[in-house]
């Protein structure tokens, strides 16, 4: 590698200190500023002379990208990159880079929180118990997961995290992906489906448990719609933490009022961009629903990891111009080496 050449990065989201302090001490100026948004940015880039922007939820649309003209690449501290115009991006000659698999453990995580809830419903024992009701027959009626066969729909680094934890719940594992060998899923000790709607289709119908995780694309946008639902095993429990447009939130709620579907949810269709404001889901009020804030990668571990990846993405685009994780590249018609 070369010597390390100084730039202007904007930080435009919460970053940790540490973080802040390791790209300073790479000789970066460092310029951090968490209350920015669209509406914003193009004049925080314009102002900083910033070649690195920062983001984790902030959003970057095309009009920002097109008036950023010192900018040179968008580093998204996640796996996740729907917020980022790409497309714009790259036609203004803008690498936009992800940080894949930091988060991958802490999201696993939060799918067995929301599995177990589905299960046991511990939220819905806790709202009545801290309301002064002892109602132990009602909530000794949990199905259990041992045995239970879980269909992980997406095989990315999550998943994969996902399937370790199934698997030491002693639950059987189908799983569907683009990318998944026959090979590869039987070292994993899986079934691996087809990757047609009809064999989804087929698999949804003997799943007990349904979990998400494919990225937002057009393609996969409302990919849990009518027919799925429909195909699903009554009763079955879906999980979705990965995008909210993936699901078609009018026919979950179908499913759960017809079919008895219970679902946990950390991603919605509509949610807020804010991180603090009056919202609520359509679907909070129907019975069998555990919600999160969309906090699957939050937790003080993966935000480390996604923090440490950033300051090595910026550090080696520093030394040798070239970014690491590129998730636009189609988009950019030649990406040459800084000087």
């Amino acid at each position: 590698m070369s010597e390390t050449r100084s730039l202007s990065v904007l930080l435009a989201d919460k970053f940790e200190e540490d973080g802040v302090q390791a790209l300073r001490e790479l000789g970066h100026t460092v310029h951090v500023d968490p209350d920015l948004g669209a509406d914003t940015l193009a004049d925080a880039i314009r102002a900083t002379g910033a070649e690195v922007l920062c983001v984790r939820s902030t959003k970057v649309p095309a009009r920002v990208l097109e008036a950023a003209s010192t900018l040179k690449v968008i580093v998204r501290g996640g796996a996740g990159y729907d917020n980022i115009d790409c497309e714009a991006a790259g036609k203004a000659g803008i690498a936009v880079c992800n940080t894949p698999g930091m988060n991958a453990v802490a999201v696993a995580e939060l799918v067995f929180g929301h599995l177990i809830n589905l299960d046991r419903r511990i939220g819905a024992q806790t709202d009545e118990l801290a309301g002064g009701h002892w109602n132990k027959k009602e909530y000794s009626k949990a199905r259990g997961l041992k045995g239970r066969r879980m269909l992980v729909v997406g095989m990315g680094a999550i998943g994969t995290e996902v399937i370790k934890r199934a698997q030491a719940f002693g639950m059987k594992i189908s799983a569907q992906s683009r990318s998944l060998r026959e090979d590869t899923a039987r070292a994993l000790g899986i079934e691996l489906i087809p990757y047609t709607r009809e064999a989804l289709s087929e698999a949804l119908g003997k799943a007990d448990v349904v979990s998400i995780h494919v990225a937002a694309t057009p393609d996969t946008h409302e990919l849990c719609g009518p027919g799925f639902f429909e195909a699903m095993k009554p009763g079955a429990y879906f999980i979705n933490t990965s995008r909210g447009e993936i699901v078609d939130e009018e026919e979950l709620a179908k499913a759960m009022k017809t079919k008895g579907i219970r679902a946990g949810l950390d991603v919605y269709e509509d949610q807020p961009s804010g991180k603090d404001t009056e919202w609520k889901p359509a679907i909070a009020d129907i019975p069998g629903i555990s919600l999160t804030h969309h906090v699957g990668a939050s937790t003080d571990q993966a935000q480390i990891a996604v923090v440490e990846e950033v300051v090595r993405i910026v550090e080696i685009y520093s030394k040798t111009g070239t970014p690491l994780h590129v998730v636009n590249a189609q988009y950019l018609a030649d990406l040459a080496p800084a000087e």
